[in-house]
């Protein structure tokens, strides 16, 4: 999360820009499906990502509410697990804690330092981090890993379908694939930016773009091309004046989708 002057901190929240949705449209960079502004936004606060009153507090606030909701749909103990995109590792290492023996992937160099940093110092055990995308990952190890995790991460790539495709071409016959990401409408623009970033300043200004928001349609159907089947979604809210986070039926803002790959 680059930083910003001033008068940039101070500017009114943008509106809503046009959406394009074609993943066919994006650039990727380098021949890698990653945005290097995104990157450079959390390389720029890498040293943050274990503090809890940091701009990561709000990671740090839903992993319990989001790993208690995967570990209903599949057990990870003793299982091989993937985790897409992530970033100094709170899901990685909650997940190895879990039992799970986990590969932790992404491709900002200083947020996967910290993580390798702190699985040192909190002895966490089966958890290993690799700077390679997912798209990469699959060339090479292809139907190696019996769940794959991939949160609050495609909102931040060119090509999110590309990155679903790859999570299950990694992901084992009969194994589950799970995505978290925000949906594209007016009430999401309203709380993920203008009142997240903006006005209760949960996250930095400039954390998402409007335009590459995925509705669950969109990413049902990036999904189903990828031969994985969805069994089930949950959304997540916020109650700004308690504090308080939890999981609902309501996926208008942010939410999870559990998917599984058929057996051959």
């Amino acid at each position: 999360m680059s930083r910003m002057t001033t008068e940039q901190a101070n500017q009114a929240p943008p509106a809503p820009p046009a959406h394009h949705s074609n993943p066919s449209q994006a650039h990727s960079t380098q021949g890698l499906n990653a945005d290097p502004a995104e990157l450079a936004k959390f390389s720029a606060l890498a040293h943050k990502w274990w503090d809890t009153e940091s701009e990561f507090r709000p990671l740090h606030q839903i992993n319990p509410l989001r790993l208690d909701w995967m570990l209903e749909q599949v057990s990870m103990a003793g299982k091989q697990v993937l985790d897409v995109g992530c970033g100094g590792g709170i899901l990685s290492d909650a997940m190895a804690r879990a039992g799970a023996n986990v590969l932790g992937i992404d491709l900002a160099s200083k947020a996967l330092s910290v993580a390798k940093l702190h699985a040192l110092e909190a002895q966490t055990p089966n958890v290993a981090y690799r700077e390679v995308s997912a798209e990469a990952l699959a060339s090479e190890s292809p139907g190696q890993f019996d769940v794959v995790t991939c949160m609050e991460m495609l909102e931040h790539v060119p090509d999110p379908a590309s990155v679903v495709q790859a999570c299950a071409t990694l992901v084992k016959p009969g194994g589950t694939v799970f995505f978290s990401t925000i949906n594209r409408n007016a009430k999401a623009f309203v709380f993920a930016i203008v009142g997240a970033e903006y006005v209760l300043q949960l996250l930095p200004k400039g954390t998402h773009e409007y335009a590459k928001f995925i509705k669950p349609s969109e990413l049902a159907s990036y999904c189903r091309s990828a031969d994985l089947d969805v069994q089930r979604t949950r959304g997540m809210e916020y109650n700004p004046f308690t504090k308080h986070y939890w999981l609902s039926g309501d996926t208008s803002v942010n939410y999870m989708i559990a998917t599984t790959k058929p057996l051959a």
